[in-house]
């Protein structure tokens, strides 16, 4: 930490933080935690206290460093190995079996995976809301407001029970589902791409039909494997019949990770903001070995590898097959890579566990950024103009590589089929053809160009909740609206009715008239 925010910090906790507000915490675990918490490192720069409820499970938690959040710390009868486990047994179904899977197995295989998920959820939830001494601790405390992510649920229902509002840090969810049926927001499938669809505010026909079947798909997996044991769950958990959405959708505000640089036009809520790219900022220098290396490159300068902080292991033979196309680039290679070390790899690329991705990506010597299409590495490329080589795994992340491919900034490879020769080509394609340089550029102008700092909008509406007790008035009124009511399907039906009674009473008098004027014979009695 910088020396002015540790003076900053030690001046705020001498003088009691009398000078701001009370915030606690629900976060989720790896990158989405690394993000929230630039978020909360500025709250506590401008005054205000911050706990925050770590699950001891998490991995990305390290008690033992210096931080300036008070941590309440949830035990849980979930090891961090067994943590691992699952999350393991996961990522080897997204990288190496969905694909190959018949659709049927797949959609089994899924399902499974997600009910280990929410198993593990509920009993990290149980952590905190079975905890009286800690629920009293906290409604003591008297915060006021909770900062959440939707993707680790439970801190929505902390913030019902302590009587406190509640926003969210989020990216969007897979089919846009949570914020779709959840928050209201619009979403038509003939111009909104599903978050998972791979596909671009431009479809064909055949693409809309594609994207259609997926919003019909994802809607009927979060209502078949996902809400109705959730609803279950919410309802035992506050004493009264509730939903899922219908908690979840108390939000007061929605702070989504992206920015009009990366997304496509599409219509909005005023209570979702957009804040993309808050993390990002200024490279700083490099450590003394690692600049030497960067500074052996020479004119042909650097590449920078990363996964993200959830993929820290590949197969043997992947690893080799990315190592060798590394090998034959000029450039120095710097990749974050905890796995065990590819026979092939080349004297030009340098292996590390952890890497200062920001700063590289800032370095006069960067040229190209290969990444897994996180939220985090793809804004620190775009903030510092770096055009990008896309090997999405799973989650969101094709969805982004597919929206900085369409911005012209990025070459799409696919991890399954990849060959040596793929990854060469691409780096090749993005390093030597200026214009993805240029479109990088292009984003970057973007981004910096805004009236407010997305760090800064977020930290405002975070305190604009805490100083007016929510935001109520920018909710819209479909929360309390039934589907058919949203989809004016009530409306519809009574409209059919009366034009179906308008329609008989006209026939009937018109057959009547016919009758008396004699047009019509009557029917002889015999």
């Amino acid at each position: 930490m910088a020396g002015k925010e540790v003076a900053v910090l030690w001046l705020l906790a001498v003088l009691g933080w009398t000078s701001g507000g009370k915030v606690l915490v629900s976060p989720a675990d790896n990158s989405h935690w690394l993000n929230m918490e630039f978020m909360l490192r500025e709250l506590v720069l401008r005054g205000h206290e911050v706990t925050v409820l770590m699950p001891s499970c998490f991995l990305i938690f390290n008690h033992t460093q210096p931080s300036p959040f008070h941590f309440e710390v949830i035990e849980v009868p979930i090891t961090k190995k067994e943590m691992a486990a699952v999350l393991d047994e996961f990522f080897y179904f997204w990288f190496y079996e969905e694909r190959v899977l018949p659709f049927w197995k797949s959609v089994y295989k899924i399902a499974q995976q997600l009910k280990k998920m929410e198993n593990v959820t509920k009993t990290i939830c149980d952590g905190v809301l079975k905890n009286e001494t800690l629920l009293e601790r906290l409604k003591q405390a008297k915060f006021d407001v909770l900062i959440a992510d939707p993707l680790s649920i439970g801190g929505e229902l902390v913030a019902e029970i302590l009587g406190i509002p509640f926003v969210y840090s989020f990216r969007f969810s897979d089919g846009n589902v949570v914020e779709r049926l959840c928050g209201g927001l619009p979403s038509p499938p003939s111009y909104v791409p599903a978050s998972t669809s791979g596909l671009t505010h431009h479809m064909s026909f055949m693409e809309r039909v594609q994207n259609f079947l997926i919003y019909f798909y994802t809607d009927l997996f979060f209502l078949k494997f996902w809400r109705d044991e959730l609803d279950e769950y919410y309802s035992n958990v506050l004493g009264r019949p509730t939903t899922l959405c219908e908690t979840i959708g108390k939000a007061e505000i929605w702070l989504i990770r992206t920015y009009w640089d990366f997304e496509f036009p599409r219509p909005f809520l005023p209570n979702f903001e957009f804040v993309g790219g808050l993390h990002c900022q200024p490279a700083k220098p490099l450590p003394k070995e690692m600049e030497e290396f960067v500074q052996s490159s020479g004119e042909h300068g650097i590449v920078v590898f990363s996964l993200g902080s959830m993929v820290y292991n590949l197969s043997d033979e992947k690893s080799n097959v990315i190592a060798k196309a590394l090998s034959q680039l000029p450039q120095k290679v710097l990749w974050r890579y905890k796995g065990k070390k590819p026979e092939t790899l080349g004297s030009n690329t340098r292996i590390y566990d952890w890497i200062p991705q920001n700063d590289l990506l800032g370095h006069p010597s960067a040229k190209a950024f290969i990444t897994h299409g996180g939220t985090n590495g793809l804004y620190e490329a775009i903030y510092h103009g770096i055009p990008m080589v896309g090997i999405p795994m799973f989650a969101d992340q094709h969805d982004n590589i597919a929206h900085v491919v369409a911005k012209g900034a990025a070459v799409h490879v696919d991890f399954n089929t990849l060959k040596t020769q793929d990854l060469v080509d691409a780096l090749n394609t993005v390093i030597h053809n200026s214009t993805y340089k240029e479109n990088a550029l292009k984003l970057s102008k973007i981004q910096h160009d805004q009236p407010v700092k997305p760090l800064d909008r977020a930290v405002f509406w975070i305190e604009f909740v805490m100083r007016h007790k929510g935001a109520k008035h920018l909710r819209p009124a479909s929360h309390h609206l039934t589907w058919y009511q949203y989809h004016s399907l009530d409306v519809l039906a009574f409209l059919f009715t009366c034009v179906a009674i308008a329609v008989f009473i006209l026939v009937k008098c018109c057959l009547c008239c016919c009758r008396r004027c004699g047009r019509i014979p009557k029917r002889k009695k015999e």
